[in-house]
């Protein structure tokens, strides 16, 4: 088997004429731990989307024998409306409907699954809890156990740990470096530097296109990181719909 879990060759993505990223080339290898940093509005949510198929663009995507259900996603909380009337339980069992399918109704497997992910993300006995009445941290714990319950094989977490507390952040990375124990592969976009050279030896350090992407001490050095910076103002300057650079 491949050690690659996912490669990209020459993707590029635009919305309408204006580019979001472009040219980037490299490969997540199996059970590998990689963070995506970069400038605000340098393209990152950007690629993690057009992995993941929800936007598109030219180039090579090539996931290998992974399927649909193999990747679990985990977008901005931001972006999700939380005044849908949806139980945490609700939420945390949507991880199984890739193994149900549409139609099948909640399994005593994935009943058993979502108690077992609400204890692990410190959530036992808040499944009946209606999702508006969470905290951010609790609701990003949410999004964790519903990941659990999907069971993938490769993890995509979108800015996992904005605004949410030091306790939270903590918890969550211990499932993360228990999903690396496992053998999963892990992308996430983090802003902490700290926080990923802790705990991330590969980083893709991103400003519209690849600054670096390798050990992540080689990769978040001064050098590159002026260089992001440098380049992420002037395509800022070069645009007027920065807006649509995620």
């Amino acid at each position: 088997m491949s050690s690659v879990a996912i490669c990209v060759d020459d993707l590029s993505v635009s919305y309408g004429s204006t580019p979001a990223i472009r040219g980037v080339s490299g490969a997540f290898e199996h059970g590998s731990l990689t963070a995506i940093a970069g400038p605000n509005g340098a393209g990152k949510s950007t690629f993690l989307k057009a992995l993941m198929g929800e936007v598109s663009a030219t180039g090579t995507i090539d996931r290998g024998a992974l399927k649909a259900r193999d990747i679990g996603y985990l977008p901005q909380a931001s972006s999700i409306d939380r005044s849908f009337p949806i139980t945490v339980a609700d939420v945390v069992c949507l991880g199984a409907w890739k193994h149900m399918g549409f139609f099948g109704g909640v399994s005593s497997k994935a009943t058993i699954a979502m108690r077992q992910a609400l204890q692990d993300v410190g959530l036992v006995g808040m499944g009946d809890r209606h999702i508006n009445a969470l905290s951010v941290g609790q609701f990003q714990r949410v999004l964790f156990a519903r990941l659990l319950v999907q069971d993938a094989k490769v993890l995509v977490l979108d800015e996992p740990f904005t605004a949410v507390d030091s306790r939270t952040v903590h918890d969550l990375t211990q499932i993360i470096l228990k999903w690396k124990q496992e053998g999963r592969t892990v992308i996430a976009v983090l802003h902490d530097f700290d926080q990923i050279r802790a705990t991330f030896p590969r980083t893709l350090l991103l400003s519209h296109t690849v600054i670096g992407w390798g050990s992540t001490k080689d990769v978040l050095t001064d050098k590159n990181l002026n260089r992001a910076r440098a380049l992420a103002e002037q395509w800022g300057e070069s645009t007027d719909q920065r807006q649509y650079l995620a």
